[in-house]
C-alpha cells in the first residue's frame, strides 16, 4: 500500500472511530433534575389527594418511577441541597444549617462526574450551596426574590422589585402582572435557550425552581384556581402543637411576631401555595413541550424532586422550621425516561435524597465516588430485581448540634436576626427551632424520631398521619420500639463518614451499587 493510501486509510479509521464515538456518546442520556422548593408530598392527586394540584408531574410519574416513601436528608434548604448534589448526609458534608455553605466535605460532586463523563452542565434557578459559577458550564441562578443576573428586560425587573418588597412572606391578593414574569416561566425560556445551543452533546441540567417556597404570591388564573373555602381539612390543628412539644409553640410565636396576622389569613395563604403548585406544574409542561420541539425529549430522563416539605397550615404553622413530620421530611421523587419502567403505582422502596447522585453516577457510567453514602436507584428504576431489605427503611437528619435552646434561655428573636425589627420578616430557622440533633427513621407502619437527650417518639403512620398518638414511652409497643431503635442505630453506624480513607495499606470496600445493608 503507498503512502497516500495509508494515510487515506488512517483518515477513513479515525473517521469511523470518531463517528461511532460520538454515536455512542449521544446515546448517553441528558438528564434533568427538576427541584422544587419546599414542595409538600402527599398534596399530589396520585398520592390520594383530593385536589388535581398537579396534573401534568402526576402524569410524568405514571410514565415512569415514583416513590411514596421518598425523604429528604433534612427538611432545611442548604444542608438537603448540599446532600443531593454529594450523596451525602448532613453529619458527613458537615453542613448540618442554612448557615454552613461554605464547609461542604466530599470527594466528588455530581456536576464534577458529569463533566468528567463528557457531560455540558447547567444550573438554572435557585442555587443555596456551595456550588460556584466557575463550576458550572452555564450559570443562571435566581433566588426567591428575583433572577440575579442582569439580563432581564424592564417588565421582569419590576416583578422582582415587587418579589422584593415581600419581604419573603406573602401577597394575600392576586399578583399585579402575569405568568410571563413569574420566576418559572422565566426559568422554562431560560432553558430551552440554552438546551438549543448544545448541538446534541449530552447535558445535565439542575433546574430549580424557587418556589412554592415563600414569599406566597400568584397571579390569576392560579390565584383563584383553589379558593380557601375548597381546600380539604387539614389533618390537625393549632390546638395540636401542645402535643409536639415547646419548639412548635416557639415557632407560632416567632411567626406571629415576624408576619402579624398569618393565623387568620391561613386559609388563604393555603390557597396561595396551591396555586403556586399548578403554576410550577404548567411550567414543567412548557419544559417538556421545549425538549420535544428540540428533539431531545426522547432521549432524556428526568428527575422530579423537592429539598423538602411545608407545614401548609398543619399544626397552625405555614413555611418549616422544627420537627421531621411527614410534611416537611418527605419529599416527592420520580424518575422518567429511557431505561426507567412505567408504573402506574407507587414503588414501595424508602429512598432517600441521598440516593440521586449515586444513581446518575450509574446512569452515566460512571464510578461511584468514595464517600457517596447514598444507594443506586438503577436497578429499581430499572425494574431489575433488588434486595428488599436495602430500602425497607429510610434515616432523615436535622438539627445543628449542641443543647436546646428553650424559653428559658430568653426569646429575643430580633437579636439574631430570626425576626426583624421592622415587622414582615422572619427566619423559621433559628437558634431556638435548629439547635440540638434529632435522628428519624422510617420503616413500614412505623416511624420513629430520637433526640440527642434520649426523647423518643413512636408513631404508626397507617393509624396516624397526624403524628399526634406518641406511642413510644406505651410498653404495649416495646418490642416495635426496640426494633426501630436498633434499624435507627444500624443506619447511624452505616452512614458512618469514610473520609478521609487510610492513607496506606488499607483498602476500602463497597457493595455493589453503593448498598449499605446488603449481606
Amino acid at each position: 500500500m503507498n503512502s497516500c493510501n495509508l494515510i487515506l486509510g488512517v483518515a477513513a479509521s479515525v473517521t469511523l472511530v470518531q463517528t461511532v464515538y460520538a454515536q455512542e456518546k449521544q446515546q448517553h442520556p441528558n438528564i434533568i433534575i427538576v427541584m422544587s422548593d419546599q414542595l409538600r408530598a402527599d398534596l399530589f392527586q396520585r398520592e390520594g389527594y383530593s385536589l388535581n394540584t398537579m396534573p401534568f408531574t402526576d402524569n410524568l410519574a405514571k410514565g415512569g418511577t415514583w416513590f411514596n416513601h421518598a425523604y429528604t436528608s433534612a427538611p432545611a434548604c442548604v444542608p438537603a441541597r448540599t446532600s443531593m448534589l454529594t450523596g451525602r448526609f448532613p453529619n458527613a458534608t458537615r453542613v448540618r444549617s442554612n448557615h454552613n455553605v461554605k464547609d461542604a466535605f466530599f470527594e466528588k460532586d455530581l456536576f464534577e462526574v458529569a463533566q468528567e463523563q463528557g457531560y455540558k452542565t447547567a444550573l438554572i434557578g435557585k442555587n443555596h450551596t456551595y456550588l460556584t459559577k466557575e463550576r458550572v458550564d452555564y450559570w443562571d441562578p435566581y433566588s426567591h426574590e428575583e433572577k440575579q443576573s442582569k439580563d432581564k428586560d424592564e417588565d421582569a425587573t419590576s416583578f422582582d422589585k415587587y418579589l422584593r418588597s415581600l419581604k419573603m412572606y406573602s401577597n394575600l391578593e392576586p399578583s399585579p402582572m402575569g405568568v410571563e414574569e413569574q420566576l418559572p416561566y422565566r426559568m422554562v425560556d431560560d432553558a430551552s435557550q440554552w438546551v438549543g445551543s448544545l448541538s446534541g452533546q449530552p447535558f445535565l441540567m439542575w433546574f430549580s425552581v424557587p418556589e412554592p417556597h415563600n414569599p406566597y404570591q400568584t397571579c390569576e388564573p392560579y390565584y383563584s384556581m383553589f379558593p380557601p373555602e375548597s381546600l380539604p381539612k387539614m389533618l390537625t390543628t393549632a390546638a395540636d402543637r401542645h402535643t409536639k412539644g415547646s419548639e412548635y409553640e416557639l415557632l407560632a410565636e416567632m411567626m406571629n411576631q415576624g408576619h402579624a396576622g398569618y393565623e387568620e389569613n391561613l386559609q388563604r395563604l393555603r390557597s396561595i401555595y396551591h396555586g403556586m403548585m399548578r403554576m410550577i406544574d404548567d411550567n414543567l409542561a412548557r419544559l417538556v413541550s421545549e425538549l420535544k420541539r428540540q428533539n431531545v425529549y426522547n432521549n432524556t430522563i428526568i428527575v422530579f424532586v423537592a429539598d423538602h416539605g411545608d407545614y401548609v397550615g398543619e399544626y397552625g404553622l405555614m413555611k418549616k422550621g422544627v420537627g421531621l413530620d411527614d410534611v416537611l421530611a418527605r419529599i416527592p421523587m420520580q424518575w422518567s425516561g429511557p431505561g426507567i419502567q412505567a408504573s402506574a403505582q407507587a414503588h414501595d422502596a424508602h429512598v432517600s435524597m441521598v440516593d440521586i447522585f449515586p444513581t446518575i453516577c450509574e446512569i452515566m457510567d460512571a464510578p461511584i465516588p468514595v464517600g457517596v453514602q447514598g444507594r443506586s436507584l438503577w436497578p429499581l428504576l430499572q425494574g431489575k430485581p433488588y434486595p428488599k431489605e436495602e430500602f425497607a427503611s429510610v434515616m432523615v437528619e436535622d438539627g445543628y448540634g449542641g443543647m436546646y435552646y428553650t424559653k428559658e434561655d430568653g426569646t429575643d428573636y430580633t437579636e439574631e436576626g430570626a425576626v426583624s425589627k421592622n415587622p414582615g420578616f422572619f427566619d423559621e430557622l433559628s437558634t431556638w427551632t435548629q439547635s440540638g440533633t434529632i435522628r428519624m427513621l422510617r420503616k413500614g407502619d412505623w416511624k420513629l424520631v430520637y433526640d440527642m437527650d434520649g426523647n423518643g417518639q413512636l408513631y404508626n403512620m397507617a393509624k396516624d398521619k397526624s403524628e399526634i398518638d406518641n406511642l413510644f414511652y406505651n410498653k404495649k409497643y416495646q418490642k416495635i420500639k426496640n426494633e426501630m431503635v436498633e434499624s435507627l442505630l444500624r443506619w447511624d453506624i452505616s452512614t458512618e463518614d469514610a473520609l478521609p480513607l487510610p492513607r496506606s495499606r488499607y483498602r476500602f470496600k463497597t457493595n455493589e451499587h453503593n448498598y449499605l445493608f446488603k449481606n
